[in-house]
């Protein structure tokens, strides 16, 4: 899903914190850094992770990214094409809530590189992109989207990229409208609160998907031009390559539904185009449906 290339993008809505102090990586090589991916990817609870990356960091470099500053930078540079869904999201889902009476907080973006600290603790980029409720912010190492092609065989489109930024912010939206939570009451199992919570949040993705293309930015033209077939595969690609089973068969060699956090491929690309066909918020009620 490309962008307009003359549409004006903020870069002061993401801060970069590439270039600062580096906290230590999560221990064990690659076998741990999967094992985490598999309990962390895509919505982690960042409360978890205090302990897990090393000792505390050093202070980090903070600023954005001046080079990003149109579509066609969006089109060109992964960290500017992360700028720009930031940009759309946050054009879009103060519009759509306002219809139902809910305000649009808008949250923070951070891009970093190998290790962060956040409101949540310290952070390695093995646990991929993460929301932090504390600090309200969402996290993404662009180091991660090359790890989804070549360990998880998820197609490299842009669409499968903003893809991932949109859900994390729709933890987000979780959070305001106050669904976030249940993850933590009910943390595992193939209809678990957690689950559930993370398909909602594919959905809220799709959602986006579905207007993106019409939803006007400040200077009234959209920021992204209208979806293709190739975009949706390329979606669906990345949802089905972060589900739980795909994940776990890939590391262990067998699938345990009781141990689900996330939800199954399938379940995932169903959520994720349920929100796009449908754009209605309402129909990612995932906590009401009978069968995931």
């Amino acid at each position: 899903m490309s962008f307009n290339d003359n549409v004006q993008l903020d870069p002061s809505q993401v801060q970069d914190r590439r270039g600062g102090g580096r906290g230590g990586l999560i221990g064990g090589g690659i076998g741990g850094a999967v094992i985490l991916l598999i309990a962390t990817l895509l919505g982690v609870n960042p409360q978890l992770l205090e302990g897990l990356t090393g000792a505390g960091q050093e202070p980090q470099s903070q600023g954005t990214a001046p080079a990003c500053q149109t579509g066609a930078d969006a089109d060109a540079r992964l960290d500017c094409r992360i700028t720009g869904t930031v940009n759309s999201l946050n054009a879009f889902w103060p519009a759509y809530l306002k219809d139902y009476g809910v305000q649009y907080p808008q949250p923070e973006t951070v891009i970093f590189a190998e290790a962060v600290s956040t409101g949540c603790g310290n952070a390695s980029s093995a646990v991929g992109p993460f929301y932090c409720p504390t600090d309200t912010t969402a996290y993404f190492d662009p180091g991660f989207f090359q790890e989804l092609v070549d360990r998880f065989g998820s197609s490299g489109g842009p669409l499968a990229q903003e893809y991932v930024v949109a859900h994390e912010f729709g933890h987000h939206i979780q959070n305001v409208l106050g669904y976030l939570d249940r993850a933590q009451q009910d943390p595992q199992g193939p209809e678990s609160g957690a689950v559930r919570v993370e398909l909602q949040a594919d959905c809220y993705a799709g959602l986006w998907v579905k207007h993106a293309s019409t939803q006007p930015g400040p200077d009234g033209q959209p920021f992204l031009e209208p979806i293709t077939q190739q975009d949706l595969n390329d979606a669906l690609s990345a949802a089905s390559a972060v589900g739980d089973d795909r994940i776990q068969e890939a590391a262990t060699g067998q699938v345990s539904p009781e141990s689900w956090t996330h939800g199954s491929s399938e379940q995932r690309q169903k959520w994720f185009y349920t929100g796009y066909q449908t754009g209605d918020i309402n129909q990612c009620d995932t906590f009401a449906a009978a069968t995931l």
